[in-house]
């Protein structure tokens, strides 16, 4: 049987406003590479066929020409939009909201542009060649629960290399049973690492201790086709209930959960020892190039980038 080559998703709609600018066109490599390219290298390397880019409308001109353009000689390039008047059937945004609906939207927005399997991921964060070698490798061994859910998978990586030293994170904190399946994501809103290089939540500004070692979503998933009917309930169901709010965000995670919770989908968890990198303030420019810079000169990435692959 001839497996499909599954589809890199990226989610690239977002202008980074603490960053202060288009940080997903920002080189960052040592050939003056974005992070993208580094994601869909890695992706084309572990054998993903297509790459679709969530984006908004009112960038489309300048994604294409700096961005989309680089990979049209690679592989399947597609491109999806979130927009905030996309929604379900009998729903609309109330007066006075300005900004889409968060990246369980921005995934859903892609339901018309996404045919077979598909990891997501954001486009300004820097996985690892190792995060995308096991997702592509988990679309030919998935398999469906005992009573027929999917299973989806999840790259889980360790809080402590994923803090910057900036300022504070958000992130999915991941509950595993004893199978290596996800139990829970719990958001954590402002997470940071310490003068004493400890971490901690902060709940009405009273630190949470964290041992550093939790595995967390870094929005890096596996999912088939049936995420987005699966996807577009959980999406109805926020509206119902928080769809009035000109902020409220529909994330990924928190649907992810209850779908588990549900009993209507099962999550792999794939831990990852390898490199996270990520541009949250533009202080972590440096660190991510530095990061970059270190990988290329050990041999994983050749320089420049796309002179040849494995």
């Amino acid at each position: 049987m001839t497996i499909e080559k599954p589809t890199l998703l990226v989610l690239a709609a977002g202008m980074g406003s603490r960053y202060g600018g288009l940080k997903q066109i920002d080189p960052v490599g040592p050939g003056g590479e974005f992070i993208l390219d580094f994601s869909v290298f890695d992706a084309v390397r572990a054998g993903f066929g297509k790459v679709v880019f969530v984006i908004r409308r009112d960038m489309e001109e300048v994604f294409r020409q700096a961005v989309g353009k680089r990979f049209e000689a690679k592989l399947d390039v597609g491109y999806a939009f979130q927009e905030l008047a996309d929604l379900p059937a009998g729903f609309a945004a109330p007066p006075g909201r300005a900004k889409p609906w968060g990246t369980g939207h921005a995934v859903w927005a892609a339901r018309r542009a996404v045919n077979g399997p598909f990891s997501v991921i954001n486009a300004d964060d820097f996985y690892g060649r190792d995060s995308h070698r096991q997702l592509g490798g988990f679309f030919a061994a998935a398999k469906r629960d005992a009573a027929g859910a999917p299973e989806f998978a999840m790259a889980g990586f360790r809080l402590a290399a994923t803090v910057s030293p900036h300022g504070s994170v958000s992130r999915g904190i991941c509950e595993v049973d004893a199978d290596g399946f996800l139990r829970q994501v719990i958001e954590r809103t402002r997470i940071e690492r310490l003068p004493d290089g400890s971490h901690a939540w902060f709940e009405d500004d009273r630190p949470v201790p964290l041992s550093g070692k939790e595995i967390v979503s870094m929005n890096m998933w596996g999912f088939t086709p049936e995420l987005f009917d699966l996807l577009g309930d959980c999406f109805e169901r926020f509206l119902r209930e928080h769809g009035s709010g000109e902020k409220s965000e529909f994330y990924l995670p928190a649907a992810v959960d209850a779908m588990i919770r549900e009993g209507r989908a099962r999550v792999r968890v794939l831990p990852t020892e390898g490199t996270w990198l990520g541009v949250t303030y533009p202080e972590d420019k440096d660190v991510v190039a530095e990061g970059i810079r270190r990988l290329a000169e050990s041999g994983e990435y050749p320089v420049p980038l796309w002179q040849q692959g494995d």
